[in-house]
């Protein structure tokens, strides 16, 4: 399988960790999809991290990385928060509002399934999660998680 790469691997070695990743769940109950143009069909974990805390800004190709998360009250969220950040909200809300403080602004968030499809479907780069169940059109693609 070949692994996507990115040139802000180097910033995910220097990535300050919020806590440790756990291993990946066999039974995990959400699906990464990124938009179709995106190279790769699978995604290290730690990649994965780094997108969503904003550390990895680009794609090997140079195209914006730009990564939806899904509300906070979203089941899916919670699943992906603790399966890829591997930290409780509150960790990831104190983060975050640090972040903030730096001028780094969290991924947008979209409320549903629908809106996460929709939005990686048509923005370039774009880059999400959404249920396992989730119906998914031809305007998306599934990547597969690695360690």
């Amino acid at each position: 399988m070949r692994r996507t790469s990115f040139l802000a691997l180097a910033l995910v070695t220097a990535l300050p960790m919020l806590g440790p990743l756990p291993a990946a769940s066999a039974d995990a109950s959400f699906v990464v999809i990124v938009h179709p143009e995106i190279h790769g069909d699978d995604l290290p974990k730690a990649i994965l991290s780094a997108i969503f805390l904003r550390k990895a800004p680009r794609w090997e190709d140079g195209v914006e990385v730009r990564p939806v998360d899904q509300s906070m009250s979203s089941p899916v969220r919670a699943q992906f928060t603790a399966a890829v950040l591997g930290v409780p909200f509150n960790g990831l809300q104190r983060f975050w509002s640090d972040q903030i403080k730096d001028g780094v602004q969290p991924p947008p968030v979209k409320t549903s399934d629908e809106d996460v499809i929709a939005y990686v479907a048509s923005t370039q780069g774009a880059i999400g999660y959404v249920s396992a169940g989730a119906a998914l059109p031809a305007g998306v693609k599934v990547m597969k998680l690695g360690d």
